[in-house]
C-alpha cells in the first residue's frame, strides 16, 4: 500500500516519537540593540509559532538572532546605529534531553539543568558567546545549537543538495543508525589492521631493517656500558691519564708533612705540641688546646700513612690507559651514530632489540592478522549489503512520501526519487557501499534529474518542508525554524503548506516566518513585528496576539486598504477552520 499524504504521515510520526512538546525546548528568546530591535523579549511555547508583520518591519530578525546564536558570522553591521553592543541569548528547555545535560557536564557548562546560550557582537565588530554565562568558543556554540534548533532560513535549503547530507537523511528517516554504526565500526577495524600488517611488513625492506637491527645490537651489547660501569670507567682513565702528576703531587705533599727539613708539619706541630704542654704545666685552662693540637698531630701522622700506601699501590700503565681510551672512543663513536648521550646508549639497544624481536615474529603475527582482515572483509560485506537492503526500502518509503506530499504542495504530477549508486570501493568504506543522489521531476513528462540540478528556489523550498515532514521523527532536534519557506505561492496551496508547518508543530516546536494569511492561521501562536519610525530612529516591536489581534492581523494580510466586517470574518473563519484540525 502507498504511502503518502499528511494522514500516512502524521500516522506514521506518532508511532515513531512521543509528543515532544510537553515542555518545548525554545522557551525565550531576548533580543538587544540588535538591527532595528531596541530590545525585545520573546516567550515560545509548543506547537506552531508563526511570525507575521508588513514588508521591511524586521520580522526575520528572530530568525537572523537565532542564526548567530547557532554559532553564525556576525559583523558590526549587526549592531543598532549608535550602540556600542548588540546582546542576544535564548534559554532552551533540556527536561527531555538527558543526552545535552551530559554533554553541558562532559564540557563543563552544567548550570543546574538550565540551558542559556549568549553572544555579543560589539560595534568595532568582536563578538563573544557563552553557555551558561560560561565564556565558549564558536565552536562549543555550534555544537550545542546544531543539536537543539534546526534553521531553514530563505537559503538554508541548500544544504540539501550536498550529497552528503542526502546520505544522512535518508539514514535517519530509516533509522540506519545502528546498521551504519556496525559497517563503520566493521571498516575502522579493518583499516587498523591493514595499518598494523604493513607495518609489520615494511615492503621490501623487512629483511635489510632486521639484518640492519643485528649488527646495531651486537655493536651495543659489546661497547654501551650501564651509567655505574661507564662512569667507573671515566674515572679510571681519569685516574691513569694523571697517574704522573698524581705521583709527583704525592710525593711533594709527603715531604711537606713528614720531610727531613725543619718546615715539615709535623715537626712544626712536635714543636707546638711541646710548647703546649710546658704552657699548659703553668695554666690548666689550656688543657683543650692542648688536646687539640694533639689530636691535631694523630690525624696528620693517619693523612700521611694513608698518602703513603696511595702512592705506593699508584703506577703508571700506559697498556692499561690506552684500553680505557679506545674503549672511551667507541662509546663516544657509538653516541654520535645513534644521536644519543652515552649513558642513554643501553636504553637504546634494548629498544632495537625488542624491534629485531618484533620482526623476528612478524611472520607468524602477520599471518594472524591477514587471517582476521579476511574475516572483516567478509563480516563487512554481511552489514555493507545489509545496510544496503535497509537502503533500498527506505529509498523507496522516503520517495513515496515526498512525491505525495510535492503534489499538495502545489506541484502536481512531480516525483521524488532517490537513487542509490553503488562504489567501486577496493577496501572497507565507512559509510557503506553505496551514495545516494536525490532526484527530482517538478512537472508531469518530464524525467527526473539529480535535485541539485534542477529545482528552483521556491521549488526546493518547498522539497526541502515535504522532506521534513516526511522525515519527521528521524532526529532529536525538538525545535525547527523556518524563514518565509511559504515564498513563491499562494492560494490553496499556500493553505496546505500552513496545515504541513502546522503537523510539523504537533510532533517538534516549530517557528515560522510567513506572509501568507493562509499559513499564518495556522499557527498554534502568533508573533507580530511591527515598525514605527521617529524623527531620529526606526524601531522594532514584536508582541504575541491576542485572539482580537490576531483576527485584525490575518485580516490585514488578507488586504485592502480598510478592514471590513467581511474581511475579519473571513479571518475568523480561517483560524477556526485550523484549529479544528488538531
Amino acid at each position: 500500500m502507498p504511502v503518502g499524504g499528511l494522514a500516512a504521515i502524521a500516522a506514521r510520526a506518532s508511532v515513531r516519537r512521543p509528543w515532544i512538546n510537553a515542555r518545548a525546548m525554545l522557551k525565550s528568546l531576548y533580543v538587544k540593540d540588535f538591527a532595528i530591535v531596541g530590545e525585545s523579549d520573546v516567550s515560545f511555547g509548543p506547537g506552531l509559532t508563526v511570525v507575521t508583520g508588513e514588508t521591511g518591519a524586521g520580522k526575520s530578525l528572530l530568525v537572523d538572532a537565532l542564526l548567530l546564536l547557532a554559532g553564525g558570522r556576525g559583523d558590526a553591521g549587526l549592531v543598532r546605529h549608535g550602540c556600542e553592543r548588540a546582546e542576544l541569548s535564548a534559554e532552551f528547555d533540556l527536561s527531555n534531553r538527558a543526552d545535552l545535560r551530559e554533554w553541558l557536564a562532559a564540557e563543563d557548562l552544567d548550570e543546574e539543568g538550565a540551558c542559556q546560550l549568549r553572544r555579543v557582537i560589539r560595534s568595532e565588530g568582536s563578538s563573544r558567546a557563552w553557555i551558561n554565562g560560561r565564556p565558549v568558543t564558536l565552536g562549543q556554540l555550534k555544537m550545542l545549537a546544531a543539536r537543539l534548533i534546526e534553521i531553514h532560513g530563505q537559503h538554508e535549503h541548500q544544504a540539501l543538495l550536498e550529497r552528503s547530507q542526502q546520505l544522512a537523511l535518508l539514514d535517519a528517516f530509516g533509522g540506519h543508525a545502528g546498521a551504519l554504526a556496525e559497517v563503520a565500526r566493521i571498516a575502522r577495524v579493518w583499516r587498523a589492521t591493514t595499518t598494523r600488517i604493513a607495518e609489520l611488513s615494511r615492503g621490501a625492506d623487512h629483511a635489510e631493517r632486521m639484518e640492519w637491527l643485528g649488527h646495531q645490537v651486537a655493536e651495543l651489547e659489546r661497547h654501551a656500558l650501564a651509567p655505574e660501569a661507564l662512569a667507573e670507567l671515566e674515572d679510571s682513565h681519569r685516574r691513569l691519564a694523571n697517574s704522573g702528576q698524581l705521583l709527583q703531587g704525592c710525593a711533594a705533599l709527603g715531604e711537606r708533612l713528614d720531610g727531613d727539613h725543619e718546615f715539615a708539619l709535623l715537626r712544626q706541630l712536635a714543636r707546638a705540641h711541646s710548647d703546649i704542654s710546658h704552657l699548659h704545666n703553668l695554666d690548666a685552662r689550656l688543657a683543650p688546646i692542648a688536646e687539640l693540637i694533639d689530636a691535631a698531630q694523630i690525624q696528620l701522622t693517619e693523612a700521611g700513612d694513608a698518602l703513603a700506601r696511595y702512592q705506593s699501590a699508584l703506577d703508571l700503565d700506559p697498556e692499561r690507559l690506552a684500553e680505557a681510551e679506545a674503549q672511551l672512543a667507541k662509546l663516544h663513536e657509538l653516541a654520535r651514530k645513534h644521536r644519543l648521550r652515552m649513558p642513554e646508549l643501553p636504553a637504546h639497544a634494548q629498544a632495537l632489540r625488542e624491534e629485531l624481536e618484533s620482526l623476528r615474529s612478524a611472520g607468524a603475527s602477520i599471518d594472524t592478522l591477514q587471517t582476521e582482515q579476511r574475516r572483516l572483509e567478509s563480516d563487512y560485506a554481511k552489514a555493507a549489503t545489509a545496510l544496503s537492503g535497509l537502503r533500498a526500502a527506505t529509498a523507496h518509503s522516503l520517495a513515496e512520501s515526498v512525491s505525495a506530499l510535492m503534489a499538495e504542495l502545489g506541484m502536481a504530477g512531480g516525483r521524488f526519487e532517490v537513487q542509490l549508486e553503488a562504489q567501486p570501493h577496493t577496501e572497507p568504506d565507512p559509510q557503506g557501499a553505496e551514495r545516494v543522489e536525490f532526484l527530482v521531476s517538478a512537472n508531469p513528462g518530464q524525467p527526473p534529474r539529480a535535485l541539485r540540478k534542477v529545482a528552483s528556489g521556491g521549488e526546493l523550498a518547498r522539497i526541502s518542508l515535504a522532506i521534513e515532514v516526511a522525515a519527521l521523527g528521524s532526529d532529536d532536534i525538538a525545535t525547527m525554524v523556518f524563514d518565509e519557506v511559504d515564498a513563491g505561492i499562494g492560494g490553496a496551496v499556500a493553505e496546505i503548506v500552513g496545515q504541513k508547518l502546522r503537523t510539523l508543530g504537533a510532533q517538534r516546536q516549530v517557528l515560522c516566518v510567513t506572509h501568507l494569511p493562509q499559513v499564518a492561521a495556522q499557527g498554534h501562536a502568533h508573533l507580530r513585528a511591527s515598525k514605527r519610525s521617529e524623527a531620529d530612529a526606526t524601531h522594532t516591536r514584536i508582541e504575541a496576539m491576542t485572539v482580537s489581534t490576531r483576527e485584525e492581523e490575518i485580516a490585514r494580510m488578507l488586504g485592502g486598504v480598510e478592514i471590513t466586517h467581511e474581511t475579519l470574518a473571513h479571518a475568523r473563519q480561517m483560524l477556526t477552520k485550523a484549529s479544528s484540525k488538531n
